[in-house]
């Protein structure tokens, strides 16, 4: 009887074990190893309430690629998971720790940066668009590469998700005008 008892409990440890890891996952882009939407939101939710309830500076950029379809359509797909790939790891690379990166769709990525405002947040999405158009992937004699537009606001706007993601995204078509010309 003990011994059925014991290998009950190491077979429930195990299935815990592996809820919690599916749960993790469930958050987690596959391809890129940065949050998925889901988790994104989550994080975004999480600190809008931080920043409603203590007052601290933190920006949402909204990042879309430009140029990737072509990509995608020229090169195939498994060039364009590359090159998302260099996108993600730039991206990781080059903010703190503290800070999010969650992809939210194809090629459109979100970024929550902390204790900064203003005229930092823009330099800095300035800085990651410089970064991304840097990325590339090698492809035959070709290093592809895509560019980017960021687009930027304030966590202090307002605490309501669906309304500060669509300020973000406003704000990448803004850019994204601006650097057609």
């Amino acid at each position: 009887m003990q011994t059925e008892v014991e290998r009950l409990r190491q077979e429930l440890a195990e299935a815990h074990r592996r809820i919690a890891e599916l749960e993790a996952r469930a958050d987690v882009d596959p391809l890129l190893d940065i949050l998925n939407r889901r988790g994104f939101e989550r994080e975004l939710a999480r600190s809008l309430a931080y920043v409603q309830r203590y007052s601290t500076a933190a920006a949402l950029m909204f990042i879309d690629l430009d140029g990737f379809k072509a990509v995608n359509d020229r090169h195939g797909h498994a060039v364009g998971d590359a090159l998302l790939k260099a996108v993600a790891a730039a991206l990781t690379g080059h903010v703190r720790a503290s800070d999010v990166v969650g992809r939210l769709g194809g090629d459109e990525f979100g970024v929550v940066m902390w204790n900064v405002e203003g005229s930092s947040a823009v330099a800095k999405a300035l800085a990651l668009e410089q970064l991304i158009g840097e990325a590339h992937v090698p492809h035959g004699a070709m290093r592809l590469s895509v560019g980017a537009s960021a687009g930027v606001v304030s966590l202090a706007t307002t605490s309501d998700l669906t309304q500060i993601l669509d300020a973000a995204d406003r704000a990448m078509y803004a850019r994204k005008r601006e650097r057609r010309g």
